[in-house]
């Protein structure tokens, strides 16, 4: 495949598997732009891979996390396996020194997926949001410019991923139990008396909603955390992440604010909304720079 096939179908991936990732996206300068892509489409598929699903649909084939570090291996010493979503590892690599660790922390968190692992604590749970999506943004900071020994820059970018994880297990919670899963840690259900199986009985609804706001109480302060960092990045960049932050975050605390409505339909922020957030996200970015 030629680079700009494999860029066109890491395009593809991202248009069909994240409206929210492919609209901050847009915000990049087109080389980080392609990198991000790039990246996501490795990411979509290992996702995909551990949830049996298509671009993050029902539909697809549950696969071996096993399987995923081995093709993703190949992909790291240069070995390009067949698939798109390693071509694309294998093409971002090649231009980008994104060290080891952080694909195979990414991984980790599907391995603790695949064998129906549950957060007990909260640090548990932060602990997991790190493995599946602070790694994304840590390798995204460094797609963006980051040095990747810059470890103060790149633990605010994995604080970054953590706030938008636990606004994506806000929405999901309904999702999740449906498929077996559940995130909210084992000691908050011990607080309400509540049993994993038991967690959408009508009964539970407002401890559910309790414990929805105390996931967002968190994603307020890695947000925060996130924000020291911003200063780091070129303007773009930065315009592209104060926009992502804004549209994860209004997810979540839309979630909380519908109560135990929330899961009765997928919670979205819309194009016109989106388009919003790019104000306040601008002359954040045109400030932050200013040091």
């Amino acid at each position: 495949m030629t680079r700009e096939e494999i860029v066109a179908g890491a395009r593809h991936a991202i248009r069909n598997g994240s409206k929210s990732f492919r609209a901050a996206s847009r915000l990049f300068d087109p080389a980080t732009r392609e990198k991000a892509w790039l990246l996501y489409c490795w990411c979509r598929h290992c996702d995909d891979v551990c949830d049996g699903q298509i671009y993050g649909f029902a539909g697809g084939i549950r696969g071996n996390v096993s399987i995923l570090r081995g093709r993703t291996r190949q992909a790291i010493a240069g070995k390009d396996p067949p698939e798109l979503p390693f071509r694309a590892l294998g093409l971002l690599l090649s231009e980008c020194h994104i060290p080891q660790s952080f694909l195979e922390d990414h991984i980790e968190g599907f391995a603790l997926d695949e064998i129906g692992w549950q957060p007990r604590t909260e640090e548990d749970l932060a602990r997991y949001c790190y493995h599946v999506a602070g790694t994304v943004g840590c390798m995204m900071a460094i797609i963006m410019g980051v040095p990747a020994d810059d470890e103060v820059t790149l633990e605010r970018a994995a604080d970054l991923g953590i706030a938008f994880q636990l606004s994506n297990i806000a929405r999901d919670v309904r999702e999740d139990f449906d498929a077996g899963r559940c995130y909210l840690p084992r000691e908050w259900l011990d607080e309400y008396g509540i049993e994993s199986a038991d967690l959408f009985e009508p009964s539970n609804g407002a401890a559910l909603v309790e414990m929805i706001g105390r996931l967002m109480d968190a994603v307020k302060v890695y947000e925060n955390s996130a924000r020291q960092g911003v200063d780091r990045l070129p303007f773009r960049s930065r315009l592209a992440v104060l926009t992502a932050l804004r549209i994860y975050g209004a997810i979540g605390r839309r979630v909380l604010s519908r109560g135990t409505a929330a899961w009765d339909e997928r919670v979205t922020v819309g194009k016109l909304e989106k388009l919003a957030l790019i104000v306040p996200s601008f002359v954040e970015a045109t400030r932050s720079g200013v040091r």
